[in-house]
């Protein structure tokens, strides 16, 4: 085994899909080709640059594939590509796992100040 390539290809995954945003994009294109308008929707919160952005580099990636029409107004749409699908498909797993814990991390975030560091004191220790 090469010491130069890791072992694990999360480097080159999360290279590709990584960020909070691109996660929900691919989730809300594997059902067919969207406008910007619907995706913009579809993703609560997103901004349109960062939006704009993040469907550039997963055309630039392969993951999506761009398609204009060329009228009057303007209409564009994305799909997925072969090659996104396949990414997809390894998302869906982490999908249905947190759908199956929800309940248990939402509960467990109520207890404690999510990602917090266990060596710092709380609050309460230091009232």
């Amino acid at each position: 085994m090469s010491t130069t390539e890791p072992e694990c290809g999360l480097d080159v995954s999360l290279a590709v899909m990584g960020g909070k945003w691109k996660p929900f994009i691919l989730y809300h294109l594997r059902s067919g080709p969207k406008r910007f308008g619907e995706l913009k929707r579809l993703v609560a919160g997103i901004s349109e640059k960062v939006l704009m952005v993040q469907l550039r580099e997963l055309v630039a990636a392969e993951v999506l594939a761009r398609h204009d029409y060329r009228e009057v107004p303007p209409k564009v749409d994305y799909a997925m590509t072969p090659f996104g699908e396949t990414l997809v498909e390894a998302l869906l797993p982490l999908c249905h796992w947190g759908t199956r814990h929800r309940g248990r991390l939402e509960a467990m975030q109520v207890s404690r100040a999510p990602f917090a560091d266990p060596s710092e004191p709380s609050e309460k220790a230091t009232s």
